[in-house]
């Protein structure tokens, strides 16, 4: 009942208040980023959904469209704005998803939504990530994010859709906010991202 039902009445519930209480931050970012990315406050890519349905996740753009001589984007490192390290570290980059979850998209707790073109590098087992919404944080948000192989990510997010159920969300609501808190696991190594994915790990 709660995986088909009262979530997804959680989701709607939370994700509207979170964007009345929010609101003004997001108006002062959504400034802020418009600003320093010359007029691109926001970031919107196609990702894959509950059984794998595209959609569009929107973001808050961090980085800048600066490309070196031969017109090729200049690394994350040098793409990042200042006020883009500051919402990245404090995590308010995902407060637009909120959208995303009204909308139906996505839950606040699930697997995170991944690259489009990674769909057919997945085996069988890590197929099983897109049986749920995916979510704005997730159980390997908080035990790893960036920190962690793909192997080991996939292993959590399988893990959380066969445990799916309201005390493991409620842990990992109250694991995300002390995170978000303790500003941890934000990048992989000495990159802004994870390294891509290439399929078999």
């Amino acid at each position: 009942m709660y995986k088909n039902t009262l979530k997804i009445l959680f989701d709607f519930i939370v994700a509207f208040l979170g964007l009345l209480i929010f609101s003004p931050f997001f108006l002062i970012i959504a400034v802020g980023l418009f600003i320093a990315n010359n007029g691109k406050p926001f970031f919107l890519q196609e990702r894959p959904g509950k059984n794998e349905k595209i959609f569009s996740i929107i973001k808050f753009k961090t980085m800048n469209d600066k490309t070196d001589n031969n017109g090729n984007l200049l690394p994350d490192q040098h793409r990042l704005t200042k006020i883009g390290s500051f919402i990245r570290k404090t995590s308010l980059d995902e407060i637009p998803q909120l959208l995303n979850v009204l909308k139906g998209d996505m839950s606040l707790i699930g697997p995170r939504p991944l690259r489009v073109h990674y769909l057919p590098l997945y085996n069988k087992t890590q197929k099983k990530r897109h049986e749920v919404r995916p979510g704005i944080t997730g159980w390997a948000q908080v035990n790893g994010r960036n920190a962690i192989s793909w192997k080991e990510k996939f292993k959590f997010d399988v893990w959380y859709v066969e445990n799916l159920s309201l005390t493991l969300d409620v842990k990992i609501f109250v694991l995300t906010i002390k995170k978000v808190f303790q500003s941890k696991d934000v990048n992989s190594s000495k990159t802004l991202t994870m390294k891509p994915f290439k399929g078999d790990e």
